[in-house]
């Protein structure tokens, strides 16, 4: 089975419009996780310091990563559920805005930083996540997404700003 394969697609999930694509089918095959966290990891052409992960699947696959490679692993939550002080960014929904927070000393002035999420689609968690590694000194030397959603914005979003963006997956939405 490959990767693609391994990932449930639910329809209509969490509203009418929308095609889930549940990674907990793929993650819950060790073989398929393993290649999972094989396959992204043999895709990046550099060696990050740290990974950055947003909640909640950020962790699963920026963790995995983190270890494999021997990079540190820096998880970046909603607001309120960091015990340190931490510096934050918000970006915009469809309908409104979010937050996300990370630690203010989790990343070094100059180090090469890898954001790790399980899927892309317009970009807005990820280039938030971007900008706090920035003003905290880091250089982020790539963005990997396991899943992207092609014809959603975030790709370009993403390269417009000069990141490299690396994707296993993709599905037209």
């Amino acid at each position: 089975m490959n990767i693609k394969e391994g990932i449930r697609v639910i329809e209509g999930f969490p509203t009418p419009d929308i095609s889930f694509k549940d990674i907990t089918t793929l993650i819950g095959d060790k073989d398929l996780f393993r290649q999972t966290v094989d396959e992204m990891t043999a895709a990046l052409d550099f060696t990050p310091d740290v990974i950055c992960g947003p909640e909640a699947r950020g962790f699963i696959f920026g963790t995995a990563m983190a270890y494999k490679i021997g990079a540190g692993f820096v998880p970046i939550r909603k607001p309120g559920k960091l015990p340190y002080e931490t510096i934050s960014s918000s970006y915009s929904l469809e309908y409104g805005s979010d937050t996300v927070e990370m630690h203010k000393d989790a990343v070094k002035p100059g180090q090469k930083v890898l954001i790790c999420d399980d899927l892309i689609a317009t970009g807005g968690t990820l280039l938030a996540c971007a900008d706090m590694v920035e003003r905290l000194g880091g250089v982020v030397a790539g963005i990997m997404a396991l899943i992207e959603l092609t014809d959603l914005p975030g790709r370009k979003l993403i390269e417009e700003r000069g990141y490299k963006l690396y994707t296993l997956v993709k599905y037209d939405h």
